[in-house]
């Protein structure tokens, strides 16, 4: 949030989010699915879009390859959850 708003007071005041869009989501840990529960919960005044992009090995290595997710590995769960 405090991004956001460095973002709308420094180069955009017009600047609308329309949710947050949680990505590198690790289920499996108590402590991220407390965020998340949490972010759903009170969202700070935002839509928390239902859909998580998960963490993903390969979607760093397309990063670094400057490829796509949806060129590197177009049937993973990365490029799934995009879609």
């Amino acid at each position: 949030m405090q991004s956001i708003s460095k973002v709308k007071r420094q180069i955009n005041p017009a600047l609308h989010i329309d949710g947050i869009l949680l990505t590198m989501v690790d289920s499996r840990t108590n402590n991220a699915r407390n965020i998340i529960n949490s972010l759903r919960q009170v969202g700070a005044g935002l839509n928390v879009f239902s859909t998580e992009i998960p963490h993903s090995v390969r979607a760093a290595e397309a990063t670094l390859e400057g490829e796509s997710i949806f060129k590197y590995d177009a049937k993973g769960k990365v490029a799934d959850a995009y879609g």
